[in-house]
């Protein structure tokens, strides 16, 4: 393993299954990082929705998830040549990939998370060691296995303080960083995952640009309460994480199904809407977090009109990270670069208040080159 250079290149592909982003990136001996080169690849329609099957229980599933796997080596493998052409950088000159693979099964509370990859096939088509599986030694600690950015959230955004990040992936997940207590994070609830998939039932748009079409609704406050007391998760503390496991589509049907009122589809995607902000906010109330300052990363900071919805219902300010110089894009995927480097370094990688686990741990696998 070449820990002596500080080159690194992080691959996420998160619960929205949009595809892969991959960053390289410098990172000092403080663990301060910096974005030389980005890409990304989106799945194929037909991988995406294989892996959205695996989600549920079906026939063959093993065999099933071994070759969507390796399938999705080869796209990350691509993802990696792309950034080293784009940086004229070589193999040799990077320490690390960190690989967070695709997450097909969340349940800290059972013990596991399953995340499909496949490190050593990417190891062997990049020639770049690949630290991978992340979230297994903070499960095996006692602790949630997630949020895992707040460590790096603390490093990258300390000079902003006080304030919140919000990550809106297909879940949404919160940091809030004060100069006078520890890092403090964790899930809130669904974001992206269910206004993509009713946007595609009804549009046949893969996601909500802007969420013009939610914004051209308008939210049913009794369905919204519905929602939101259907699933006790909401009202539990942290440490806490979710994922499709518990917030899908069909969990979204069901509570339609009993519903009173019929409604139209752009107003149960502006429901959705408010079903995120508000479950955000009233996260951050009870964590004694009121009026928030919150930056946006992932792909909700392009809902424009979520973001609105936020100030609306009593955030002081929902920017994108991009106001702070860091491409909203950008940061889960420089997350897993940095958390290569923690590795390499034999630093831990979670923080013990976010997760529940019952120490500081390194986090990860290595398979070399």
């Amino acid at each position: 393993m070449n820990s002596q250079t500080d080159l690194y290149i992080g691959l996420m592909s998160g619960t929205s299954l949009d595809g892969i982003d991959g960053v390289l990136a410098t990172i000092d001996s403080g663990g301060s990082p910096s974005v030389l080169e980005r890409s990304h690849i989106p799945y194929p329609p037909q991988l995406r929705k294989q892996l959205l099957e695996l989600h549920h229980a079906g026939r063959d599933e093993l065999h099933t998830a071994a070759l969507l796997s390796n399938e999705m080596a080869r796209l990350a493998s691509q993802v990696v040549r792309q950034l080293l052409q784009r940086s004229s950088k070589t193999p040799r000159e990077i320490a690390a990939i960190g690989s967070h693979g695709q997450t097909i099964r969340h349940r800290p509370e059972l013990g596991y998370t399953l995340q499909l990859n496949a490190p050593a096939l990417l190891a062997e088509l990049t020639g770049i060691g690949v630290v991978a599986d992340f979230r297994s030694r903070d499960i095996a600690a006692g602790g949630q296995g997630a949020p895992l950015v707040p460590a790096f959230h603390a490093q990258l955004f300390k000079h902003h303080m006080p304030c919140v990040i919000l990550n809106l992936g297909g879940i949404a997940n919160v940091t809030i960083l004060s100069p006078e207590q520890v890092p403090v994070g964790f899930d809130t609830g669904p974001a992206n995952m269910l206004m993509d998939a009713w946007c595609e039932m009804h549009t046949g748009k893969a996601f909500d640009e802007n969420g013009d079409w939610g914004a051209s609704g308008q939210p049913n406050q009794r369905l919204l309460e519905q929602l939101i007391a259907a699933e006790p998760w909401f009202s539990q503390p942290a440490p806490k994480s979710t994922g499709r496991d518990m917030f899908n589509l069909q969990w979204l049907l069901s509570q339609l199904e009993t519903f009173a009122a019929a409604l139209k589809p752009e107003d149960v995607q502006a429901t959705l809407q408010h079903l995120t902000a508000k479950t955000v906010l009233d996260a951050l109330a009870a964590a004694g977090i009121r009026k928030p300052v919150i930056y946006v990363c992932g792909g909700g900071a392009k809902n424009r009109r979520l973001l609105e919805i936020l100030v609306e219902l009593g955030a002081t300010t929902a920017v994108p990270t991009d106001t702070l110089g860091v491409p909203a894009m950008d940061v889960e995927a420089t997350a897993f670069a940095w958390l290569a480097w923690a590795f390499v370094h034999g630093k831990p990688g979670n923080l013990p208040q976010v997760t529940g686990a019952s120490g500081p741990r390194v986090l990860g696998a290595y398979w070399p080159a």
